[in-house]
């Protein structure tokens, strides 16, 4: 096999898929699921305990039943938050509260990470997607159309350890086929600082950050689009 072929190491979330506004999409299901108006801002504040539950719960679900477990919670999660303001919900099951926020979720590629993928693997590179999610991950990207443009996805739920925790990193090193001299054959993009930037450079890869707002970090390669992408 040939180990020193580039690998473009690319977070998920932020880099190159968005939730599309979860409240509005959140109040829609629940007016046409059970007839319950229920306000943006009321939707908004549900959505956010559920994600700070998810965002604390996410690497139990590593597998198609722990997965269906974790969804079951973080709909519990938001109902019990709506179930508040607004009791016709109560009498919801648990199946159908997990469908309802799953409609509600629907993730966007964004509009250069199609190119940006395609480009780097057409230079040589593989392209390896590491990521703070749950094994459905792979799924995500089947949905938006980029699954056929990378090479492999590494999951925390999976691996069992998040970013920036070295282990993930290394993880996507080997499945990329980087054995050797990180630093020179791999790169990775990310949005977030204290995850993709330090979790990178703790693996000895050098790290590009992506701040969408145009903003720059200093003492860090910062780029505002995947279009500036140049690696390999």
């Amino acid at each position: 096999m040939q180990r020193d072929r580039p690998a473009l190491l690319v977070d998920g979330m932020g880099t190159l898929v968005s939730l599309a506004a979860p409240a509005p999409a959140l109040a829609a299901v629940l007016e046409r699921r059970f007839g319950v108006t229920v306000t943006e801002a009321d939707a908004r504040h549900a959505l956010g305990a559920e994600i700070a539950f998810y965002r604390a719960h996410m690497d139990s679900g590593r597998d198609a039943d722990s997965l269906a477990q974790l969804r079951r919670r973080c709909a519990q999660v938001l109902f019990g938050t709506l179930d508040q303001a607004h009791p016709a919900l109560t009498s919801v099951d648990d199946d159908a509260r997990t469908e309802a926020l799953l409609e509600a979720l629907r993730f966007e590629p964004y509009d250069d990470a199609r190119e940006a993928l395609a480009t780097a693997r057409t230079k040589g590179a593989r392209v390896i997607v590491v990521s703070n999610w749950d094994v459905s991950l792979l799924e995500v990207l089947e949905r938006v159309g980029l699954a056929p443009l990378v090479d492999g996805v590494v999951t925390s739920a999976a691996v069992g350890a998040r970013k920036p925790e070295p282990a993930i990193f290394h993880h996507a090193l080997a499945l990329a086929g980087v054995d050797h001299d990180p630093a020179r054959h791999a790169r990775h993009v990310g949005d977030s600082l204290s995850e993709d930037v330090a979790g990178a450079r703790a693996s000895g890869i050098g790290a590009l950050l992506l701040r969408r707002d145009g903003s720059r970090e200093p003492g860090v390669e910062t780029i505002a689009s995947l279009a500036e992408l140049s690696w390999p």
